[in-house]
């Protein structure tokens, strides 16, 4: 039996007054795939995964997780849905360490007060929350960093920082938004293979204007423009379609 897709959204409408953001949009996430979503300025990239964050209610659509429709989520109940997301920039708290911010991103994990977390009042089951953060950081080459204020941090480090708080919750589904920005060659190059290890166990959705990093780690691309889905295919379909190169200006060499 086929497996259930990891994440589906079935014709996603979502309209902000007279302007229409999104129209009809279905896309599928399934296990252990790496899917990207691409489109000029405006195509409503952002609002897609704003939906998908709880920070955007469609005007209709409907949303499967494992096959199983729930409920439009908000944003304290995405990690209870094995949903993480990271942010454009890095969004984190500058004034925590390291350490600290990926605790804030594990408060699904304990059943305990974060706050107390952080102050290390719960005995056993945060010392094994310590742990997965330790272990995190490690897998992402940055346990150096653990005891840095997030302020004092080199941008490359951030990113990095950044998309270990988005995994240290455990998601079965990760959704990236431009996790490539601002990175020079080095860091996009580890980038692009720590993405293609991660999905092994897991899903990702990504959103990025670096066109190499969505041709080289992605399976199919979904293309938005002007809030409507023109195309679906693997990276050599889309490479090759006569409408997406339109939609970028016509020019080839964007893709």
């Amino acid at each position: 039996m086929h497996d259930p897709a990891a994440l589906r959204l079935e014709s996603v409408t979502v309209d902000f007054g007279g302007l229409r953001a999104l129209s009809d949009v279905s896309i599928e996430i399934n296990p252990g795939e790496v899917v990207g979503v691409i489109g000029p300025n405006g195509a409503g990239k952002t609002t897609l995964f704003n939906v998908l964050s709880g920070l955007v209610t469609p005007t209709s659509g409907t949303l499967y997780i494992g096959g199983v429709e729930r409920k439009w989520p908000k944003v304290h109940e995405l990690t209870g849905l094995g949903l993480s997301r990271t942010l454009q920039g890095v969004g984190l708290f500058s004034e925590l360490t390291v350490s600290e911010n990926l605790l804030v991103g594990a408060t699904n994990l304990s059943s305990h007060n974060f706050f107390r977390a952080l102050l290390g009042l719960d005995g056993a089951s945060e010392i094994a929350l310590q742990s997965r953060v330790a272990a995190v950081l490690q897998e992402l080459n940055i346990a150096e960093y653990a005891e840095r204020d997030a302020a004092s941090l080199p941008y490359p480090i951030s990113k990095r920082v950044a998309l270990a708080r988005a995994l240290i919750s455990e998601p079965t589904t990760l959704l990236l938004d431009e996790p490539a920005g601002g990175l020079g060659v080095e860091d996009i190059a580890w980038l692009k293979e720590f993405v293609l290890k991660f999905r092994v166990d897991k899903s990702v959705l990504l959103v990025e204007h670096h066109m190499d990093v969505i041709m080289n780690v992605c399976d199919r691309i979904y293309v938005l423009n002007f809030g409507q889905l023109i195309a679906h295919g693997t990276p050599a379909q889309i490479r090759e379609n006569p409408e997406v190169i339109t939609a970028y200006l016509g020019s080839e060499a964007s893709l």
